[in-house]
């Protein structure tokens, strides 16, 4: 009978840890395990296109098709073109929990509408830093949470300079459909606010979905 009992809490143990190992995350703090993988989105502000490479931290190199709110708010983009370079560091794993810090520098060229159908040019440099998460929930899911700042400054042709400073929450997931593709949805929202041209506070979102693959 103690033999059973022993075998029950050993297969219960094993399955648990299997259950609770969730797929690979881009978006979250797991770290990418080796090799390369690629990660698209589509949604609101842009559409979007990164090549991650496995290392100590793990990087990528991104483009963005720019057509909304590349910060989330106060930064309103007819149309344009992005190159960020997405750079995350594993921090911890604690329980069923990673961690990492993120830094994601990127510049955008593109069009503001100016009032009159004139539209006018904009350059922009965001350096957007956040702490990703990841939770296990399920060996093809995981929770996407942490949050993240994607501190910005525009030059506006014809315009005042302008800072943007949102501080937005994270939610989202990650769901493996095979061993090679994993759909997910992100969600962020938060206080946004703006400097230069006078001072402004209110709420930005981004939401995309899309699926990384290997």
């Amino acid at each position: 009978m103690k033999r059973k009992m022993g075998l029950s809490v050993l297969l219960f143990t094993l399955c648990a840890g299997v259950a609770f190992a969730g797929p690979p995350s881009l978006l979250g703090g797991k770290p990418l395990s080796t090799g390369t993988a690629h990660q698209v989105g589509v949604g609101w502000p842009s559409l979007f296109y990164e090549w991650w490479h496995a290392g100590n931290p793990d990087w990528a190199i991104g483009g963005e098709l720019v057509y909304g709110d590349w910060s989330g708010e106060f930064s309103d983009v007819k149309v344009g073109g992005a190159v960020n370079v997405p750079i995350r560091w594993h921090l911890n794993r604690s329980g069923s929990a990673d961690i990492a810090f993120r830094l994601a520098p990127g510049l955008l060229l593109g069009a503001m509408e100016g009032g009159r159908n004139d539209d006018r040019f904009v350059f922009g440099l965001r350096a957007e830093a956040g702490v990703p998460i990841t939770v296990d929930l399920h060996p093809k899911v995981n929770l996407i949470t942490g949050g993240t700042v994607p501190f910005s400054v525009f030059f506006v042709d014809g315009r005042d300079d302008y800072v943007v400073l949102p501080i937005l929450a994270r939610i989202g997931a990650e769901v493996k459909a095979t061993n090679t593709i994993t759909p997910w949805m992100l969600f962020e929202l938060g206080p946004t606010m703006k400097f230069g041209g006078g001072s402004e506070v209110d709420f930005g979102f981004r939401v995309w979905v899309g699926s990384f693959f290997r």
